[in-house]
């Protein structure tokens, strides 16, 4: 009989922990959902959709969006699509593979551009691998508390990039982020300009996000994510920079990607941002200085930044969290990686350049896979007895 009220007792217990938790699941949502309520609406804004993920979505007049309060940009006209495009850019992809869960509660209106309502802090970040021709491997230079690994393709003149990157939810501490991304650059120190677009998760979060970054003076005073500050001119209804995307690859699973392509608009100057080969916006080229007429560099791969917050090295994950050698289904990769040339034409890159900072916590190694043109496999789990 004690041995039955005690199980009982039990049970009652762990009922009213689960309840406990339930609440506090639901409470922390609510209060994620009110934080990002109290943002302030942005300018322009014509309609709200509150996403089931707890992200806020402003629907503002394409005509009134951050972009041309930029003083470069004042009587900026809008250009809906490039005069031509890339040859060698189209998807084999379905485009509704990237999805973002606040459609699932409405549509921005024609004439509006849907604008992730993000902390005004959320702006700038050193975060550009400067690699030269000259240079060795054992002499890339990373800024301190970020850690790389990547493919680069300098020394030339390159009109656009292109990847397709496995899309994952690593895990990530203290602040922290993972990054898998291209970087479109050119100059070097302080006119060191980039742009950069593909997939981050950020200080623990659960969520995987689409963004996209650009600088002229080397992360100094100009540049954003997304559009947290005027620059980037989006024109597409359907995709907000910066919020999340599902789904996302599991380990031993079905794995999912994201198309990316830059593609520079001689006519006009502008860069254009394509995904799963939908027009996103551009990066006028009046914004830039090295990077007006052409980039000199791409970057292709992962990147994390360590706090060593504990005393040691970081357990944020790069990529999928699992080494390269894990290869398809288990290890994060790029596939397709390509440059466009002065002519329009998409090119695979030759003489690749590797750059991984430190091998016992995070890799990279090429694939070979017929019809996925230059591929790798990068990533790794971080703190371990290997990497200190």
């Amino acid at each position: 009989m004690d041995d039955r009220n005690d199980k009982s007792a039990k049970c009652k217990f762990v009922l009213i922990m689960l309840f406990h938790m339930l609440i506090l699941f639901v409470e922390g949502r609510r209060v994620e959902f009110m934080k990002n309520r109290e943002l302030l609406m942005h300018e322009g804004t014509v309609k709200t959709i509150e996403s089931e993920d707890g992200d806020v979505i402003d629907c503002v007049d394409i005509n009134k969006q951050p972009a041309f309060n930029h003083p470069l940009l004042k009587n900026h006209t809008i250009q809906m699509k490039p005069h031509v495009h890339s040859s060698g850019t189209e998807s084999e992809y379905n485009h509704n593979i990237l999805f973002q869960s606040w459609h699932k509660n409405g549509e921005c209106p024609e004439g509006t551009i849907p604008i992730l309502r993000t902390p005004h802090s959320h702006r700038r970040r050193r975060s550009y691998p400067t690699v030269s021709q000259k240079r060795q491997a054992n002499d890339f230079s990373a800024p301190p508390g970020h850690e790389y690994a990547l493919v680069a393709l300098v020394g030339g003149q390159y009109y656009g990039a292109r990847a397709t990157i496995n899309v994952w939810n690593p895990a990530t501490y203290q602040g922290e982020f993972s990054f898998a991304q291209i970087w479109v650059g050119s100059g070097e120190g302080d006119e060191a300009n980039t742009m950069e677009v593909g997939w981050l998760v950020n200080n623990g979060e659960n969520k995987t996000r689409l963004f996209t970054y650009w600088t002229r003076d080397d992360y100094r005073s100009t540049g954003c994510y997304n559009l947290v500050c005027p620059g980037f001119v989006q024109t597409t209804t359907q995709i907000s920079l910066g919020a999340a995307v599902e789904p996302v690859s599991r380990y031993g699973a079905e794995q999912f990607e994201m198309i990316i392509t830059i593609t520079k608009d001689k006519s006009s100057g502008n860069w254009w941002l394509l995904m799963q080969d939908q027009l996103i916006g551009y990066w006028p080229g009046s914004i830039f200085t090295s990077l007006a007429d052409c980039s000199t560099e791409i970057n292709w791969g992962g990147e994390i930044t360590n706090s060593e917050f504990a005393g040691h090295h970081t357990s944020t994950q790069m990529g999928s969290g699992h080494f390269p050698e894990e290869s398809f289904g288990k290890a994060c990769f790029f596939r397709k990686i390509g440059y466009v040339d002065e002519s329009g034409n998409m090119r695979d890159p030759e003489d690749l350049q590797v750059y991984v900072t430190k091998p016992p916590c995070y890799d990279l190694r090429f694939a070979k896979y017929e019809g996925d043109g230059i591929s790798f496999y990068f990533g790794g789990p971080g703190y371990s007895d290997k990497c200190p």
